[in-house]
């Protein structure tokens, strides 16, 4: 708890308490298919709550919310903190990346681990998130421990360690906060990409809201309102988040910010609508139940693609990604599509395709399902 608080201090923090009410952030640790952000922060702030967010890129099989922003015609996350601060208080909430002031000893310390063999360290994990999270003003987080093969943590255990470590850590400087463990055995959601992630997210803002997805990104909205004093418990914040949604005021919400962040809304729609340049369809080779569907090969698939980076410096293609047209539990015959691949060049269809073909197991029968939820663990 010291050692995140002297992190938190090595740099700038933000003060937001001329801005009324306690601010809530949520933090995922990151998953394929993730763009639970994106719909989570115009809800929460449609329901009067301020949500600063401090988001990172994507990197590996992983995706990040700074990528999915960026795919946005003309959508702005490098702020400053004055600027940062002028979009939380015009729309009530923001979306940026880290500034060089705030928490600077995290990349020192982050660039050591990587040459140290202490990456996977949980006491450094938790510093690492929780440094940035206390630095950028907020009173509560709601935490996304994600678990399974498109996790950084792959088993349950592992995941309760870093849930439990982080809410102790947080609470013992002061936030109120909350983890949830979730499943990310699969894909979340039907897209795994940049811009066609983004439509998906708008998509439940418009009020699709069946399927996993949409249910985690509203169960984890009700706990920021819970956190945030506005509703008693997590049923009465998803009730809550379900009118915001129905009253198209979630949806206005996300206009809000794309605008104020440079972003156009008519060119983003206009976006969704065109085809890109390069796609192809993946059919299935036998019939039979998908028992299974790896999450990591599919985040392979997509940096394979270009939608994501091997390395730090590389670019994107923020029209590069997969629709997932079977998922964990869907019965296929031969012949049916199981993906769509896209990119603004087919340089890496064939070994998209072979790490998607790798992704899906077959049986004759329907899988266990596999919960969503997989524990809650708070301070």
């Amino acid at each position: 708890a010291h050692f995140t608080r002297a992190m938190t201090d090595s740099g700038r923090t933000i003060d937001l308490g001329d801005l009324p009410g306690i601010k809530v952030d949520k933090h995922s640790t990151g998953g394929v298919g993730d763009k639970t952000s994106l719909v989570i922060a115009p809800l929460v702030a449609a329901c009067g709550v301020v949500v600063p967010m401090m988001s990172g890129r994507g990197l590996g099989h992983t995706g990040g919310t700074l990528d999915k922003l960026e795919a946005i015609p003309g959508f702005r996350v490098g702020l400053s903190v004055d600027e940062f601060r002028t979009v939380l208080r015009t729309v009530g909430t923001a979306m940026i990346s880290q500034t060089p002031e705030v928490a600077p000893a995290d990349k020192k310390l982050y660039a050591l681990r990587d040459v140290t063999g202490t990456v996977e360290s949980i006491p450094l994990i938790t510093a690492s998130i929780l440094s940035k999270k206390l630095a950028e003003g907020i009173s509560a987080l709601v935490m996304d421990v994600k678990c399974g093969s498109g996790a950084f943590m792959k088993t349950h255990d592992d995941a309760r360690k870093l849930a439990e470590s982080l809410v102790r850590v947080g609470s013992a400087n002061g936030l109120k906060i909350e983890a949830v463990i979730t499943d990310m055995e699969s894909p979340l959601g039907r897209e795994v990409g940049n811009f066609n992630e983004v439509r998906e997210a708008v998509e439940i803002l418009r009020g699709n809201t069946e399927g996993r997805l949409a249910e985690l990104s509203i169960l984890l909205a009700a706990k920021m309102l819970k956190l945030a004093g506005m509703v008693a418990d997590d049923d009465a914040g998803i009730a809550r988040i379900h009118g915001v949604i129905a009253d198209g005021s979630g949806l206005r919400k996300f206009h809000q910010l794309v605008e104020a962040q440079g972003g156009g809304v008519a060119a983003m729609e206009q976006a969704f609508a065109a085809e890109p340049p390069f796609r192809k369809r993946i059919v299935a080779e036998r019939s039979g139940f998908v028992i299974r569907l790896d999450a990591e090969l599919v985040g392979r698939a997509a940096v394979a693609l270009g939608a994501g980076r091997r390395r730090a410096e590389d670019d994107v293609d923020a029209r590069a990604g997969i629709t997932i047209a079977a998922s964990n539990g869907d019965h296929v015959a031969i012949g049916q599509p199981l993906f769509t691949i896209f990119a603004s060049s087919d340089a890496g269809f064939a070994e998209a395709e072979t790490l998607l073909r790798q992704a899906v197991t077959f049986g004759d029968g329907p899988p266990i399902p596999r919960p969503l939820i997989l524990e809650t663990i708070a301070s």
